[in-house]
Order: structure tokens, then sequence, then C-alpha cells
């Protein structure tokens, strides 16, 4: 029977640990038998939940994880914490007899701070994924899918991108027969449509207070329907071309036109959450040239196409 070790520290995340263990807990192989065994294990007998409600007794400690085919590492509060030397060790013993690890949401911290996911394509949830890459520039952050497989090593964006993740080993262990109803158990889609970037929050690039576009971004947001030319938008502005791209360099880190797209982006997922309009109406309103353009470039910024956003997003009331 395959192991699954679930390494809980410290003010860990509930979500984190209890989402592989009820995936892989609900695992059945072909003639009923339990594909895996859980164990969940700690650096000490008893550790406190993220947030105190409730502690947790871990009844085998750091050395199951030599056992362990697999090891699950969840999210901690503060990610940032330094880990303890004897996790780590665990950890890279672990690797060395090539154990596959794979981390749940902020748990990718963890992992990297092993120095296990150096040189290797990574991601977490997407509001950590900023700082992850700034602390590991020898890791390649990806915020836009919900996980990614290196073969040994994996890691998951938020907790229910960790069931996406279960599920992917599950089918790898056993076939998609057994991850199929595994699943279904689950009340979960074997694979979702889309990834990670349909979630997250594009927020326009921040212009300081005070700065010299905030007029032109306030106008450009108004108007992002229209259709727009960078010579008409260094018209309003009343400079050059090269002085507005340059100030929007400077100023919000992007280029008008980038920045216009983001801005049609986002009215457009307003729409498609808030209303019933066709997508064909919504590329208009949103200053699309044509549903062509709109569905390629929503699908780019997005990660998914209109219709299957609207399907996850769209408000009872829209």
């Amino acid at each position: 029977m395959h192991t699954v070790a679930v390494l809980v520290l410290d003010q860990v995340i509930p979500s984190d640990f209890t989402v592989p263990i009820d995936t892989f807990g609900w695992a059945r192989l072909p003639d009923g038998r339990d594909a895996y065994r859980v164990r969940v294990c700690g650096s000490a007998e008893e550790v406190t939940a993220a947030g105190g409600a409730f502690t947790i007794k871990a009844p085998y400690g750091l050395d199951a994880l030599a056992e362990a085919d697999t090891i699950i590492v969840p999210g901690v509060a503060d990610p940032a914490l330094a880990l303890p030397p004897e996790v780590a060790d665990a950890l890279h013993a672990a690797a060395a007899n090539g154990t596959r690890i794979a981390s749940v949401c902020v748990g990718a911290f963890v992992l990297a701070a092993t120095g296990l996911l150096d040189g290797l394509r990574a991601t977490t949830h997407w509001a950590a994924a900023g700082t992850l890459a700034e602390l590991h520039p020898d890791i390649e952050v990806d915020p836009n899918v919900l996980y990614v497989d290196n073969g040994q090593f994996l890691t998951s964006a938020g907790a229910a991108a960790a069931m996406d993740m279960c599920l992917h080993m599950v089918r790898k262990d056993y076939g998609s027969a057994v991850a199929a109803h595994t699943a279904r158990m689950s009340v979960m889609p074997l694979e979702r449509e889309g990834g990670q970037a349909q979630f997250i929050v594009h927020d326009q690039p921040p212009a300081p207070a005070g700065a010299t576009l905030e007029p032109l971004l306030a106008w450009l947001e108004d108007n992002c329907d229209q259709d727009l030319t960078l010579d008409e938008v260094a018209a309003r502005a009343g400079m050059s071309t090269r002085t507005l791209n340059r100030r929007f360099r400077d100023q919000t880190g992007t280029t008008p036109l980038q920045w216009l797209h983001r801005a049609r982006v986002r009215r457009a997922q307003h729409l498609l959450e808030t209303t019933a309009h066709p997508v064909e109406r919504i590329a208009t309103q949103s200053g699309f040239g044509s549903p062509t353009a709109f569905r390629e470039r929503f699908r780019r910024v997005v990660g998914t196409s209109p219709k299957a956003y609207r399907r996850a997003f769209r408000t009872p009331a829209g």
C-alpha cells in the first residue's frame, strides 16, 4: 500500500492538511481496498493550528517521513519563518531516497526553504507568488496554474487546488478509473477547466498618489470600451507618444496599451459575473474589436474562456 505522510508544523493551515487527508482517504482500488495509508507526522507531538482554534496531535514523528512514498507539505500561517533544521534534514533525506514531495498552497515556502525547488518551476497561492519569487529567485514561480508536477516535486496553489494535485497523483499511481472514482467521492471534477489565473484579481498597476498620470488612468478606465489608439491616448494626455510610454513605465510599470487591455479584461469579467449579455455584446462593451479578439485576449490573461469563467463566477442576481 502506498504510504502518504502529511507533515504538520506549528501554525499549520487547517485546510492545507485536511484536503490531502480526505482526498487520499477516498481513493479505493477496484477490489474495494484502500489505495493509500495516510499518516500525520510532526516535528512535535502536538502543534497548534493557524489561528489557534485547535491543536493537533501527530501520531508519527519526522522519522516516519523516511518510510513514506509521498510527503505532503501544508502551509503555515507565517511562511517566512525559519524552517527548523530537523525538518529540512528529514525532507532532504527523503528526497535523496526518491520520495515524492508535494506542497499545498504556501507550503511551497517550506519546500523552497530546503532548496529542493531551486532551478524548478513551482506555484503557490497567487497572492503569495510574488513574495515566493522574491525570496527564492532560483525558482521559476508560475502564479497562473493550479499545480506544477516536476516529477519528484510537486507544488499546488490554494487548498482547493491541492485536491486537483492529489487527484493527479492518484491517476499517476493507480490510473484514471481509480482517480475518477476518487473525484466523484470528493464531489470534484477530475480535471478543472482553466488554471489559477481565473481567480486572480487583476488590479490595475497602481500609480502613486498625485502622479501626473492619475487623471489619464481614470479617463482610460471610463473609456476602455472605445477604440483608442496610442496617438489618441497621448493627445488626451497632452504629450508625445514617447513621453507617454516613458511615464507609463515609470508610474505603472507597464505600457499604455497593456494597461488598457487589462482594463478591458477587468470590465469583461465584471460583465460576465453580473449580466446575462451574450459574449459578442460583452466584447463590444469592453472595447474589443471582435468576439474572436476578445476570447483570445481573455484566455491569455485569465487562463480560461469567457463562457467557462461565467459558469464559475456569475452571481445569481446576474
